[in-house]
């Protein structure tokens, strides 16, 4: 276990155990930049978590978007699924600011820590099972060490998946389903479900953010 949450991150960062998420990154950083961003430097590399290992609250996406969190090196920041999530979670009470910009602004979270199932971006926003593998340890590690750990929010099937593969449960004891809570054995937390915030899924309704917020309120008990 990592007791200093910089060396942890650090090694996050610095992992080279993907090679297609390795050429995937160093191409779009080289070749593309969306029209709006071409004189940033976009990180391009695994993308740590953001928030306090003290929070009680573990919020867990998918990957970051290859124009967002690929970009920013902060989850969930700088694309639609961000917005979506940020404003929720200022709306509920967990942040000063209901938008997250860049890692220099000046948002700060309370009780709660975002994460990804995996921390690069992968073409098409789809891992491959292996790359999915390959990023197991450090979630497993992140969950250890959050020792006030109450909730864990899967953002998704996927993220739900990895979860349930970290505790060493089995995937059909616990079906994903949004808004359902999961009681992990010998576990002090939750597993809590939710529809991605994807914009995918608030233009076809299938998450809309009423839905979402109420999500977001059952952390709160």
């Amino acid at each position: 276990m990592y007791k200093d949450i910089n060396v942890f991150d650090e090694r996050v960062i610095s992992c080279q155990k993907c090679p297609r998420l390795i050429k995937y990154a160093n191409e779009t950083k080289k070749y593309h930049k969306k029209k709006e961003f071409l004189n940033e430097n976009y990180w391009c590399k695994p993308v740590p978590s953001f928030g306090s290992l003290d929070s009680k609250i573990l919020i867990v996406g998918l990957a970051p978007g290859k124009h967002g969190a690929g970009r920013t090196g902060r989850p969930f920041t700088g694309d639609y699924a961000g917005d979506i999530l940020y404003k929720a979670l200022y709306d509920s009470g967990f942040s000063n600011y209901k938008k997250s910009i860049s890692k220099s602004d000046k948002l700060t979270l309370k009780n709660v820590r975002i994460s990804n199932a995996v921390r690069c971006a992968p073409p098409q926003n789809k891992p491959t099972n292996n790359e999915i593998i390959n990023c197991r340890p450090f979630l497993i590690e992140e969950i250890r060490m959050m020792s006030r750990l109450k909730y864990i929010l899967a953002l998704g099937n996927l993220a739900h998946r990895q979860i349930i593969q970290c505790v060493e449960e089995r995937q059909s004891n616990y079906k994903f389903e949004h808004g359902a809570k999961h009681k992990i054995p010998d576990s002090k937390w939750q597993l809590v479900n939710s529809y991605h915030t994807s914009r995918y899924n608030i233009n076809t309704k299938r998450l809309t953010y009423e839905m979402f917020l109420k999500v977001i309120h059952k952390l709160n008990h």
